[in-house]
């Protein structure tokens, strides 16, 4: 009972930490990453289809994507949606291939960039207490129904402490290389 606590806590914080690797790829870098346009879609036949399965995002150079769309009437709508998008973007287009040059990034854009990057990684600390909250709960819930010891109830929080820890410092590790990538001029 005990280990499938502490496992289900420990598959959790780590969902955490890939969640928040997730949402940070999101958060637009200087440097051009075909993720960028991973939250964007088009509607294709009728059914709003994500651009990544119409079309081959490539970064061409360190400051510009291509896109070559896969059907020619496609290229008006996929170049819409990302003018659309709160990226900042602006695509130039070119019969099926679509660049997308990304403008150099502030130093003030990238000072509140940063901000939302510490943001979004409390959000990833808050998640992973939450999961220490719960677990150290089920645990009490099993001290005080007496199917553990107290050393059990005390050696089980340590490790979820431990475990704690560990995803903490691996959400303070993928801000700070984030923090570092904003920063780049």
């Amino acid at each position: 009972m005990i280990n499938e606590i502490k496992k289900d806590a420990q598959e959790r914080m780590e969902k955490s930490v890939e969640a928040l690797k997730n949402n940070l790829l999101k958060i637009r870098t200087g440097r051009a990453h075909p993720s960028l346009l991973s939250g964007l879609s088009v509607e294709y036949y009728g059914a709003r289809t994500p651009i990544n399965q119409v079309a081959n995002i490539i970064a061409e150079d360190s400051r510009t994507l291509a896109i070559t769309v896969f059907d020619k009437e496609l290229a008006g709508l996929v170049e819409k949606a990302i003018m659309m998008s709160d990226l900042g973007l602006n695509p130039m287009s070119a019969g099926t291939v679509i660049r997308v040059p990304l403008p150099p990034l502030t130093e003030e854009r990238r000072k509140s960039l940063v901000k939302i990057v510490r943001g979004e990684a409390e959000n990833g600390r808050v998640a992973v207490r939450n999961i220490r909250r719960d677990a150290n709960g089920d645990i009490k819930a099993l001290l005080k129904d007496k199917e553990i010891s107290e050393d059990d109830d005390r050696r089980t929080q340590d490790e979820i402490q431990k475990l704690t820890d560990i995803a903490v410092k691996n959400i303070d590790d993928v801000l700070a290389v984030k923090e570092k990538e904003l920063m780049e001029v």
